[in-house]
């Protein structure tokens, strides 16, 4: 019986050597965005606006040639909506902490929603976690406890830089929570325009009551930052998600914390001492068993 059920989950997916380099690909594109973020001579909030802005006439293309294929009623327009509000909070919460923190724990901490909807789905439906969602749930605050700790060592601003991805990463799954449904009735493309048209004003109010520096002098960094994350990683891992098993998935996610902390190390001199590896690895283990459960798109 297991022979047969393997054999039929390999005979499922059959992706060829492009969709593995997309699947890479997107990730290393979306994994270069809290260095972006940083490069930016904006604010940290204005960055995700920015982020948001200069993609829309693009985004706009795809779904306007999806218009033929689907159409978007009042309620669907609702739930894009939501999903953008949320959005907006978790851009806004992620990039404050990616100016507060070290970027390999920005992007692990930011990719928690994985854990938190396996937490929701358990609440939902009123029953006991499995051993494998035990297991995420307990390697994920252990992780996050290590983290914490660590960065507290280095200082309070970087365990608030934590706090805020931590945040971020709850803001994240209610994103996700309306945003799939309202791609379960519409294209992909027409939801992250709505998200896009709905999430940008608002990262713009929040930066100004903020005081930040909205108009950038360098638009290098702001251009390469709404290309790589908002076009080219999610274009990528939305053409590459249908090809891979979610165990796959869920591994080739968990390079994003491996490359940022990589960039943290050469650009800006952030070292990880054994303990943040440990804890990297715990939050890493959690994301992964999260994301077998059920595969979710990454930022």
């Amino acid at each position: 019986m297991g022979q047969t059920s393997d054999a039929a989950d390999k005979n499922a997916f059959q992706p060829g050597a492009w969709h593995f380099v997309a699947l890479i690909g997107g990730n290393v594109a979306l994994a270069l965005g809290p260095w972006l973020v940083r490069l930016a001579d904006t604010g940290p909030v204005s960055a995700g606006f920015w982020r948001l802005l200069l993609p829309i006439p693009l985004i706009a293309l795809f779904a306007w040639r999806e218009r033929a294929r689907h159409r978007i009623d009042g309620r669907i327009a609702l739930l894009a909506v939501v999903a953008g509000i949320f959005f907006a909070l978790d851009l806004a919460s992620w990039h404050l902490g990616i100016e507060r923190t070290r970027l390999g724990n920005a992007t692990l901490f930011g990719n928690a929603g994985s854990v938190i909807l396996m937490v929701w789905g358990l609440i939902a439906l009123r029953r006991a976690p499995t051993r494998r969602e035990g297991l995420g749930i307990a390697a994920a605050l252990a992780g996050a406890a290590i983290l914490l700790g660590r960065s507290l060592e280095i200082s309070t601003q970087s365990a608030l830089g934590d706090l805020f991805c931590v945040f971020a990463g709850i803001c994240y799954a209610f994103y996700l929570l309306p945003a799939q449904k309202a791609r379960a009735r519409v294209g992909q493309w027409s939801v992250l325009l709505l998200v896009c048209m709905t999430a940008a004003p608002l990262l713009l109010a929040i930066a100004l009551l903020m005081g930040e520096p909205v108009w950038p002098q360098d638009w290098t960094p702001l251009v390469a930052l709404a290309i790589s994350s908002q076009i080219v990683g999610q274009g990528l891992l939305v053409y590459s998600l249908g090809h891979f098993s979610p165990l796959i998935i869920g591994l080739a996610l968990l390079t994003q914390p491996a490359i940022a902390a990589a960039v943290g190390w050469f650009a800006f001199g952030e070292t990880l001492g054994a303990l943040d590896i440990v804890g990297m690895i715990l939050v890493g283990t959690a994301l992964l068993l999260a994301r077998t459960a059920k595969a979710n798109p990454a930022r």
